[in-house]
């Protein structure tokens, strides 16, 4: 594996690539238990207004031309709307998550059926407590992996050998960043945004190693769900309440796509972690 994947394009390179995404409606959404620091079950969803947030997130995406595939409701699954944990899909295989907690672990099923009935020639679940695409992100060949708060170490060379690519291993401390994909985004091949402080220190002299032109963020919008996002290489959905970090993604030649997402980040997650890429 090379020491380093690329530096930042220039903004006139930036291209968009019309993406597969999975979702799944937040038809029973809800905060009654308290699995991650942002969950407060004493401060209610309004499940009104989290479905109508949903339904103009997947019309973003769509008007931005990316297919969207949506899995049916299922009654007692709250959290399954974070479709991100759904697993990790590349070409026709796909590795169905094993969760952490007992509150999502019914979920695995359900999503292996779905897998399975979408066509994918190989559905797994994973042998090791791993947390899908929420802490698995792939990157110019590579796939970056979480680890320390919900998926395992193990976990990862469970990946590298179902997918036959290389895993680097990415240390998370802070509990209000418990996956991958709500610490650092993948903007484009060359490209990172990330929040130093939610990593070890070898692992951000790793990004750095990987990334030396990996855009840095503030606190304040990486609490705001600013890293949350979804990039097609050009265009970055994000939430709209990290205004700091649509600067800067502006600045490095991206275009910023804010979304209100307020009533599905009362669960502790953002845009992205309501969408799943089915990668080619």
């Amino acid at each position: 594996m090379p020491t380093e994947l690329s530096s930042a394009a220039p903004a006139a390179q930036r291209t968009a690539t019309a993406r597969r995404l999975l979702m799944y409606p937040p038809t029973y959404v809800e905060v009654s238990c308290s699995i991650n620091p942002w969950m407060q079950p004493h401060v209610p969803v309004d499940l009104e207004r989290a479905q109508s947030q949903w339904a103009a997130l997947r019309a973003t995406y769509e008007r931005l031309g990316h297919q969207v595939q949506i899995v049916d409701p299922v009654p007692g699954l709250p959290d399954m709307v974070f479709a991100a944990n759904a697993g990790v899909a590349r070409g026709d295989r796909a590795l169905v998550s094993r969760f952490t907690h007992p509150e999502r672990q019914g979920e695995t099923e359900a999503f292996r059926v779905w897998f399975e009935q979408a066509g994918f020639g190989t559905v797994g679940v994973a042998g090791e407590r791993n947390e899908g695409a929420g802490d698995v992100l792939a990157v110019g060949g590579v796939l970056l992996a979480g680890s320390g708060l919900r998926t395992t170490g193990p976990a990862h060379a469970e990946l590298e050998a179902f997918f036959d690519v290389p895993v680097v291993t990415l240390e998370l401390v802070d509990p209000r960043f418990y996956h991958l994909d709500t610490a650092l985004t993948v903007l484009d091949d060359a490209t990172i945004v990330f929040f130093p402080a939610a990593f070890s220190t070898a692992s951000v002299a790793r990004i750095d190693e990987l990334f030396p032109a990996a855009i840095r963020v503030a606190e304040e919008d990486a609490c705001a769900f600013g890293l949350d996002a979804m990039s097609d290489g050009r265009n970055v959905v994000l939430s709209d309440a990290a205004v700091g970090l649509h600067a800067q993604r502006r600045a490095a030649g991206f275009d910023p796509v804010g979304v209100d997402i307020g009533e599905l980040m009362k669960a502790g997650d953002g845009a992205t972690c309501c969408t799943l890429e089915l990668h080619p």
